[in-house]
């Protein structure tokens, strides 16, 4: 904790802004690795094998550990942005969260639902077109994929500027405290 220049109060606004820049990072090196590796690798792969990877990968991502990262990035944004209001710093964890949101919303308006549609396609093994049901799913998930790596590592900018000012706010207030004891 640290203590509010102002009021002299204890504060967890510097935590909270640090766990969520550290949140930020894991999800914007989660849409980064999908955008460099993961699909153009996938992308060397037969309709049938990329079905049954992404499928894989769908079913095994919504784990714990990944839904703490992805909604900890929104929820410790959200909670630093109001903490650090009217501060320097607040505003660009203000941009941060607007970042974020956008890439909340593109999640649940477009790779959720075509991650449901690779889903509902079944087993690859017995899907009539695979070609297909890859075509309506591939380009449009990367395409968003892509957004949302952006986003996020804008977002991830953006509280890492919240955070050296953060500081700089913090070292001064430190400076003027000592000095004024």
């Amino acid at each position: 904790m640290t203590r509010n220049s102002t009021t002299g109060r204890r504060t967890t606004a510097g935590p909270v802004l640090g766990a969520a820049t550290v949140a930020m990072g894991l999800i914007a090196g989660v849409f980064y690795i999908f955008a460099c590796a993961v699909m153009p690798a996938l992308h060397r792969s037969g309709d049938r094998v990329f079905i049954e990877a992404m499928q894989n990968i769908n079913d095994v991502i919504q784990n714990p550990v990944f839904f703490l990262s992805f909604m900890g990035a929104l929820l410790l944004t959200a909670v630093s942005a109001w903490q650090l209001r009217g501060t320097a710093g607040g505003r660009w964890v203000w941009a941060a969260l607007a970042a974020y949101v956008l890439v909340f919303l593109i999640t649940i308006a477009f790779n959720i639902p075509l991650n449901n549609d690779l889903a509902d396609a079944g087993n690859p093994a017995k899907i009539a077109d695979p070609a297909a049901v890859r075509d309506h799913f591939e380009n449009t998930w990367v395409a968003w994929n892509v957004a949302r790596a952006v986003l996020s590592t804008v977002a991830l900018g953006c509280l890492g500027r919240a955070l050296v000012l953060y500081g700089r706010d913090s070292a001064a207030a430190g400076t003027v405290s000592l000095s004024g004891a």
